[in-house]
Order: C-alpha cells, then structure tokens, then sequence
C-alpha cells in the first residue's frame, strides 16, 4: 500500500474556503461562487488603491489565494 504525500496547498485552501463560507453567510450570498465573486471583485479594487507598507500587511493577513488576486492588480498611480 502506497501512500500519497499530503496536499502541501490544502491549509492554505481550507482557510480560503473557510473565507469564503464566511462571507457567504454574513453577505447572504445564495451559493459560493457568488461570494467568491464578490471576493475577488474587492480585493481587485483594493488591490489597484492600496499601496506601501499597508499593501503589504493585507496582502500577509490574507490567505494565500486570495493574497494573490490582491497582489496580482497594480496600484493606480495618481
């Protein structure tokens, strides 16, 4: 009998599923994928307004999936 490694990934997605449960309940989201839209629509904006140090204390407080839709969009430069 072989055994498979542990998912190294999967701490790190269940706390984005939990994220995501969370939000659903507390924003009355009919299922999952709406919240996970709703989600990745507001750390998109915040991603494009926060910058420097703030930036990067969200982006560390964030689980990592979730840190990466935020860190993938660039600041607006004003």
């Amino acid at each position: 009998m072989t055994h498979e490694p542990r998912n190294a990934g999967a701490p790190t997605d269940t706390t984005f599923g939990l994220l995501l449960e969370k939000i659903r309940y507390e924003g009355a989201y009919p299922t999952r994928e709406r919240a996970e839209e709703s989600l990745r629509a507001v750390l998109g904006a915040l991603g494009r307004q926060i910058t420097g140090d703030e930036r990067v204390a969200l982006a560390a407080a964030l689980p990592e999936e979730a840190a990466r839709v935020f860190t993938a969009e660039v600041p607006a430069v004003k």
